[in-house]
């Protein structure tokens, strides 16, 4: 059995209908600071190639003395062609009020996605990643098909034992 800390990245610097790729903000950097008394240190890590996860991740990696492997599979989950950064924010919270299996073919690929980086880690790992990708593993642990099932607050850890 192997044990993974899910961590969301710590707080942004802009809103996710506001900003593509934000980098964290100084309450974010804090937090991201914050999560090196909480993890264990003797992990590996991956982490989403997203810059605010990134910069989540920095000072763990200083403090392990190693770099994360990114892995685009636990990144943020993909906006659909045709919707614009202005829409973002309206899609994503009418996204968060469904189910997968109600969702098209793309979206249940990048769910997919998530769940198999996840059951490629056959140690234990941190991961840090984010909200819809937290609630991706959560619900497929619970059998749960919500796309949001648990409301992980930025720099929480979700520990599942796979």
């Amino acid at each position: 059995m192997s044990r993974l800390y899910l961590v969301r990245h710590a707080q942004a610097a802009g809103s996710w209908d506001g900003d593509l790729d934000p980098g964290l903000d100084d309450i974010g950097r804090a937090q991201a600071e914050g999560l090196i008394e909480r993890l264990p240190g003797n992990l590996p890590m991956v982490v989403s190639p997203m810059r605010r996860a990134r910069e989540t991740a920095l000072p763990l990696e200083r403090r392990l003395g190693t770099f994360a492997r990114v892995d685009v599979r636990v990144g943020e989950i993909a906006t659909p062609d045709g919707i614009g950064l202005a829409e973002r924010g309206t899609w994503l919270r009418d996204l968060m009020d469904r189910r997968w299996p109600d969702l098209g073919p793309e979206l249940r690929l990048w769910r997919q996605g998530v769940l198999d980086a996840l059951a490629d880690l056959s140690a234990d790992t941190i991961v840090v990643t984010h909200y819809i990708a937290i609630n991706v593993a959560v619900g497929a642990s619970r059998g749960d098909d919500r796309v949001v099932n648990t409301r992980p607050a930025n720099a929480s850890v979700t520990v599942i034992d796979v």
